[in-house]
């Protein structure tokens, strides 16, 4: 046949190919299980098709933890030394922050119940930790397959989010390329398994640092409406679009967007480096992922010297407030959502130029409208 499938873990069946190897044509697909430290114990498959190679955690929700194309590092330094095991991160800590010990992937999942800031009670106590849990769960189900004609390789988890009598959510995620390719696409399915309604929400964290990073790097947006998220963000609105070099001491700026799109939703968003030889696209639908967020963290590179381009369903402001504004989504039982994006990796000019030229194409010359300030209904100020 031409195509082939592994079932790498199946814990119904008590199944786990602990070291996996596969080669595909000129490509690969390699699983081992980490050893030492926090590590201890992570299953990480690397994909390789020739030209692109990336590393997906499927200990951590199917998190895409680094990539390499053509010499280039494709992620983020991260003071944490990951991909960390669960078991190390205690996500419902009381300060609401614990999922920051587990933080280095190039690709993180927030969700499924929550994905914005802590969220607190009245009386204090914790309701929602900080990007909710769907990453520091692990995969119960995990597949590949490649197809010898198309050259198309696949990587599928499945990781449940399931707490009795609260919610039962499902998340498949799949990592499809091919052979020679220098980019991959994500499809996200989320599924309400229980007999009554569900809310959920999904938010992309997706992380960069140098290469693509360095100071005068640029985030090319086809903008229709510009917020910062908080009056530290508001400091720097009128830069929003640039980057600095590393600050000794730097506080994280957020921005909040409405962005133009093609008439059946597609937009595609563009980070270059200063001169413009390197840099990553991402490429979605607003009608599935209809809000965008720019985190900016350009501290010293001991600290992480990191930008984020995160689609999702809502913006990640915390789940009370963002419930408020119906920026959730609503699944009947059985019911399932669906999620696709596409990360494209440019290494040479010609690459970038062109790239950027389809998100100007995008903003057809109209101006984006930038608020100096946090505004109603978009952020709690």
């Amino acid at each position: 046949m031409a195509q082939k499938t592994w079932v790498l873990t199946d814990s119904t069946q008590n199944l786990h190919e602990a070291n996996f190897s596969q080669k595909i044509g000129g490509g690969s697909l390699k699983r081992q299980t980490l050893r030492g430290g926090v590590r201890e114990g992570v299953d990480a498959v690397e994909v390789d098709n020739g030209k692109l190679r990336f590393t997906v955690v499927p200990t951590r929700g199917m998190g895409l933890w680094k990539a390499s194309l053509g010499g280039m590092d494709i992620g983020w330094k991260s003071p944490v030394q990951g991909p960390v095991h669960p078991n190390f991160v205690q996500v419902g800590e009381p300060s609401g922050l614990g999922w920051l010990s587990g933080f280095d992937e190039l690709l993180c999942r927030c969700g499924l119940v929550n994905n914005g800031a802590p969220d607190f009670g009245p009386n204090g106590a914790l309701k929602y930790p900080l990007h909710g849990r769907i990453a520091n769960i692990p995969a119960h189900r995990v597949e590949a397959s490649a197809d010898e004609t198309t050259g198309e390789i696949r990587l599928s988890g499945t990781t449940d989010e399931t707490r009795f009598l609260i919610q039962s959510l499902r998340l498949k995620s799949t990592y499809v390329t091919r052979l020679g390719e220098s980019g991959l696409r994500i499809i996200d399915e989320v599924t309400n398994l229980a007999g009554v309604p569900a809310e959920a929400q999904l938010l992309y964290h997706i992380n960069f640092g140098p290469p693509i990073l360095d100071a005068g790097a640029k985030v090319v947006v086809p903008a229709k409406k510009v917020m910062p998220r908080d009056a530290r963000a508001a400091e720097g609105v009128a830069t929003w679009e640039s980057y600095p070099a590393e600050q000794a001491g730097f506080s994280e700026q957020v921005y909040f967007f409405e962005l133009l799109a093609e008439g059946d939703g597609r937009t595609h968003v563009l980070l270059k480096n200063a001169h413009g030889t390197q840099g990553v696209s991402l490429r979605y639908s607003t009608q599935q992922l209809p809000y965008f967020t720019l985190w900016k963290n350009t501290g010293l590179a001991a600290d992480g010297y990191v930008t984020g381009l995160e689609p999702g369903t809502n913006f990640p402001n915390p789940r009370t407030f963002e419930g408020e504004q119906g920026r959730v989504v609503k699944l009947a039982p059985g019911e399932t959502a669906k999620f696709e994006l596409e990360l494209q990796f440019h290494t040479d000019g010609k690459s970038v130029a062109a790239a950027e030229s389809e998100v100007v194409k995008l903003q057809g010359g109209s101006k984006p409208q930038v608020f100096d300030t946090p505004q109603p209904g978009w952020t709690k100020t």
